[in-house]
């Protein structure tokens, strides 16, 4: 059963929304002012929330502001509803982060409609994405009318990528967004010793590259094939096009992006406080997470050792020297240069 918090100071309003959704097969929490809606909602992490604007003790805006400041609230639906009608109280809903709006008075039909909508897009903002063309297209309708398949189809390139081939470099202009169909690529810094740190990993189904699309810059690091691998490519100007006319597609990138970016920032921690051993495990539990998400058995971790010690951050022979300790350990086994982990919740375990 979907939740739902409603916050609206209006008793007679209040109670004949909750009533109506209530009959649609909701579980609503009701609320009359900003201050205990923003607590209700906090405490329940619903699916949805409604909120009116001008409100005692917190107003609409506040709540939507409020609630933007816990990372987890980001992803839940925010439907504003107000008396007024003017544009400036719509744009400003809009800009602080709402997901739709209701002018009063509306409906019961009208508030089903949008809190359904709302609902969907939810819903499609946390699948998983196919690894294929469907998967752009996925993205791209947004549970829109339009079919974006054919378009994707006409006209579309998709690059193949030798291992160790680059795809861009740093310090270049961004063209395209990159759609990974087949295959892995990394991200990579290296300081001015030529030592190289990997940023990030990509698997079929990862979108490559939006990051200097969204931030309209020159790339900050490198990206190179670890394997035979294809790209579909989106040029730049229909990815801005779509962000530009599509909020929900805009949401998706910044999701991705802020989840790269704390990642980024325990990759950094990790680097620069963790022992030796723990850097090495946790590299390999996050390559078996990344690319073995299905749990399949026999997997096996195909990496160069310079790919490696670069994603643990830490010395080529060092990494070579823990790899061996693990084997004569049973943590790990290693065939051909192939790393098989046998005990992943030791790895996982690891202590400092």
């Amino acid at each position: 059963m979907k939740k739902i918090v409603l916050i609206e100071d209006n008793q007679e309003i209040r109670e004949s929304m909750a009533e109506i959704l209530d009959l649609a097969g909701y579980k609503v929490y009701t609320a009359e002012n900003g201050k205990l809606g923003a607590s209700l909602a906090l405490e329940y992490q619903p699916d949805l929330i409604i909120c009116d604007i001008m409100m005692p003790v917190l107003d609409g805006y506040g709540v939507i502001h409020l609630l933007h400041k816990h990372m987890p609230m980001h992803h839940i639906p925010f439907i504003f509803i107000s008396a007024k009608t003017e544009r400036m109280d719509v744009r400003k809903g809009m800009d602080l982060g709402a997901d739709d709006y209701l002018t009063k008075p509306f409906d019961g039909t009208e508030l089903l409609n949008v809190v359904e909508a709302r609902l969907k897009k939810s819903e499609f903002l946390k699948e998983k994405l196919q690894p294929n063309l469907n998967g752009v297209s996925q993205l791209m309708r947004s549970l829109g009318e339009r079919d974006y398949m054919e378009d994707l189809k006409e006209g579309r390139n998709i690059n193949r990528y030798k291992k160790k081939q680059l795809i861009y470099s740093e310090g270049n202009q961004p063209a395209r967004l990159f759609y990974v169909l087949k295959g892995k690529v990394k991200t990579f810094k290296r300081n001015t010793d030529g030592k190289e740190l990997i940023i990030n990993l990509y698997k079929a189904g990862d979108f490559l590259g939006y990051r200097a699309l969204l931030e309209n810059c020159e790339y900050r690091e490198s990206a190179e094939a670890l394997e035979d691998t294809e790209l579909a490519l989106i040029p730049k100007s229909d990815f801005e096009e779509l962000l530009n006319s599509n909020f929900a597609v805009m949401r998706k990138f910044i999701n991705i992006l802020a989840e790269n970016l704390d990642m980024s920032e325990n990759q950094l921690l990790a680097v620069a406080y963790n022992s030796l051993r723990k850097k090495v495990a946790d590299s390999l539990i996050t390559l078996y997470d990344k690319y073995n998400a299905e749990r399949a058995s026999p997997f096996y971790i195909d990496l160069s050792r310079e790919n490696l010690a670069s994603i643990a951050g830490v010395a080529k022979e060092s990494l070579i020297r823990t790899l061996g300790d693990f084997k004569q350990e049973k943590l790990i086994t290693i065939e051909d240069n192939r790393i098989s982990i046998l005990n992943y919740d030791k790895l996982r375990k690891m202590h400092n």
